[in-house]
């Protein structure tokens, strides 16, 4: 079994690097009153597993039965075909309207059952970016009927994908990438627990690979100490997301910048990175292909606009443009 479900939070308190977030949620919890809430951060933060310790200790052994939990994905992503052909929404389902329309009844159904011993349920849509504005401008008149019993949580990786009539209506909470001693720590708790070891040199490795997701760490380390043999962790790290990146800044050198701009997108929007993951990916790549310092600080810039909340398109093609000006402007003068 997979460690990162095996040592999976149970409780509120078992979520580390989180704390100011996580006394929100408990305050909530033990008063009885839950804002709607956006849940934003990287991949791995614990946002998803601490709406789930959220609402087992709002609602005790009925936490399943007072939470719904819906996919962007399956509602919107896969077209009409797959929520006819999906068994929880089988009933509600309707043929000969649209997308749109369907989206509309699968959530005033649900946002209207009864909660059960309690005076409010939880809808919680995970991956919300994912939500389409048509969806979102629906959604909206929905949470504005069924406010008083159903509280809505938006998970996400890109809060700017949020409207602001929604976001306007929700508390916003950001789970932050966690610290390097953080993550290090828990690692040498689970390879305690699970009587494995794994060198102090691939430890550091994975720590950094892991650049602050700790389910990405926790799973790097299971292969490690898995292996049984030594394995290059940095071909293991290497993703495709990676690949994509690299051929975004190589079109940038060959002074193509519509190409890299599509391709930069195309990783926000087809593998569902969050904008501050997409400059991580050109900062590698950058470090690999063209280290320079006015680089440096330019991804630096575009990582601390992202991280105040700034619209993820805008500052990606701002960064992708500075990005060009600065290596046309380099090589025009290496070339004199």
């Amino acid at each position: 079994m997979l460690w990162s479900e095996v040592y999976r939070p149970k409780r509120c308190e078992d979520i580390i690097g989180q704390d100011a977030v996580i006394r929100y949620l408990v305050s909530f919890a033990d008063a009885g009153s839950v804002p709607h809430m956006i849940i934003s951060g990287p991949h791995g933060t614990g946002k998803t597993v601490a709406v789930e310790c959220l609402a087992k200790r709002l609602y005790g052994e009925n936490w399943e039965a007072n939470t719904t939990c819906l996919s962007a994905a399956d509602l919107l992503g896969r077209g009409r075909s797959a929520l006819e052909t999906d068994e929880r929404f089988a009933q509600i389902y309707r043929k000969d309207q649209s997308l749109i329309v369907n989206f509309k009844y699968v959530v005033k159904w649900y946002a209207s059952m009864r909660p059960l011993d309690a005076d409010f349920k939880l809808m919680v849509f995970e991956d919300a970016e994912g939500l389409t504005f048509e969806a979102q401008q629906a959604l909206r008149r929905t949470m504005e009927r069924y406010s008083a019993t159903c509280r809505f949580i938006f998970v996400t990786t890109r809060p700017s994908a949020i409207i602001p009539a929604i976001a306007s209506r929700c508390l916003p909470l950001f789970f932050a990438p966690l610290e390097s001693a953080l993550i290090r720590t828990r690692l040498a708790e689970i390879l305690a627990a699970e009587a494995a070891t794994c060198p102090a040199d691939d430890i550091d490795l994975i720590v950094h690979a892991a650049r602050g997701d700790l389910r990405r760490a926790i799973t790097y380390l299971q292969i490690v100490a898995g292996a049984g043999e030594e394995i290059d962790l940095a071909e293991v790290a290497r993703s495709e997301t990676s690949n994509v990146a690299t051929s975004a800044f190589e079109a940038l050198r060959a002074g193509n910048f519509a190409a890299a701009r599509s391709i930069a997108e195309s990783l926000m929007i087809e593998y569902g990175l969050p904008a501050r993951e997409v400059v991580g990916e050109l900062r590698r790549a950058v470090r690999r292909e063209y280290n320079h310092p006015a680089l440096a600080i330019a991804l630096a810039d575009a990582d601390c606009q992202l991280g105040h909340n700034a619209n993820d398109f805008v500052q990606i093609n701002a960064l992708l443009a500075r990005i060009a000006r600065e290596v046309s402007s380099e090589e025009s003068t290496a070339a004199l």
